[in-house]
């Protein structure tokens, strides 16, 4: 059952640990991921083509509000995860507290860390943790067509064309 793919930290590094004495290379992707989207699946699929084991981490409730702003998430992380937790590509899912999976890096050491098309190698907030553990930044996924905030204003554009 996909559920027992939820971890929390320390399950996450025994578990990666594990992984890699096996001799597994290990994918790390965070985000959001508020109102899962064919760009998100399309960016895990390509994140899942860079390591053997692909670590999804979702931000947590207040770290999203944190980043996004009131009214986000629009979905639990407990949800969220389970979502993720249920997609063919997805190895493993964690939640993470900071407003960057740095910390998060630094515990489980990744292979590969992949983020979207919205960042390049040099924008890619945990850049600097990657380069200390000595793994790599991949930028995969389509070409950024898909974003939940567009999705968010599509929605609201047609609630209130709909009420007037």
């Amino acid at each position: 059952m996909s559920l027992g793919r939820i971890l929390n930290r320390q399950d996450l590094v025994r578990a990666v640990q594990q992984e890699r004495s096996a001799g597994r290379r290990i994918g790390l992707a965070n985000g959001i991921f508020d109102l899962l989207h064919v760009g998100h699946v399309r960016y895990l699929n390509a994140a899942k083509q860079e390591a053997d084991i692909l670590v999804v981490a979702v931000n947590s409730d207040a770290s999203a509000q944190s980043l996004k702003g009131p009214g986000r998430p629009l979905t639990p992380a407990g949800e969220r995860c389970e979502i993720l937790a249920a997609l063919q590509c997805v190895d493993y899912v964690t939640v993470f507290e900071e407003p960057t999976a740095q910390a998060l890096i630094h515990a489980i050491a990744p292979d590969v860390h992949c983020k979207g098309t919205d960042y390049t190698s040099d924008t890619v907030p945990e850049r600097e943790a990657v380069q200390q553990i000595g793994g790599r930044v991949a930028i995969v996924g389509d070409a950024k067509e898909h974003a939940t905030r567009d999705l968010i204003r599509i929605i609201l554009d047609r609630f209130r064309s709909s009420a007037g």
